[in-house]
């Protein structure tokens, strides 16, 4: 995906209204990564600098370069003549609010993101136990079945439908 990316980055290095960049999020970006959610390399990130969305698109160059001429800029305090209607009421609504309120608010909702994150991990964990469990009883089990004749059986079974066969063949 790199040299796609690379390539991309060529396409819109002049472009007045869109930045395609990379941060090194084992280095100095690493920060920059933390602030803006990345969990995983590589990750593309698109929108608002203050409220990156996920890339879950294709990861050619024609894909992406596809989703890159299709961006364009969202409503946000700093365009607000593309917002609807309920979009700047939202937005009001929030600047109305005292620089303290509005820290908190949004530490409730970060808040919230990391509860989720958590049960997600939580719950994942679980189940990769009961898969464990799961499959050490069913590989039990097979181990069981064969130790036990399986494959004996199926042979008399065979060897039996033989002695039938040639009996009827008389």
């Amino acid at each position: 995906m790199k040299p796609a990316w690379d390539k991309l980055m060529g396409e819109y290095k002049d472009d007045a209204t869109k930045l395609i960049a990379d941060v090194d999020c084992t280095a100095g970006g690493k920060s920059l990564c933390e602030t803006m959610g990345v969990r995983g390399y590589p990750s593309i990130k698109h929108g608002d600098p203050n409220s990156l969305e996920d890339y879950n698109g294709g990861r050619t160059f024609d894909d992406m370069k596809k989703f890159a001429e299709g961006l364009k800029a969202s409503c946000s305090p700093f365009n607000l003549d593309i917002c609807s209607d309920e979009e700047k009421a939202k937005i009001e609504e929030l600047t109305a609010l005292s620089a303290s309120d509005l820290t908190e608010k949004i530490a409730t909702e970060e808040k919230k993101l990391t509860e989720a994150e958590t049960t997600f991990k939580s719950e994942v964990e679980k189940l990769q136990k009961n898969y464990e469990a799961l499959s050490k009883t069913k590989d039990d089990t097979i181990a069981k079945v064969k130790a036990d004749g399986l494959g004996v059986m199926k042979s008399v079974q065979a060897k039996k439908g033989k002695e039938d066969t040639d009996k009827e063949e008389l």
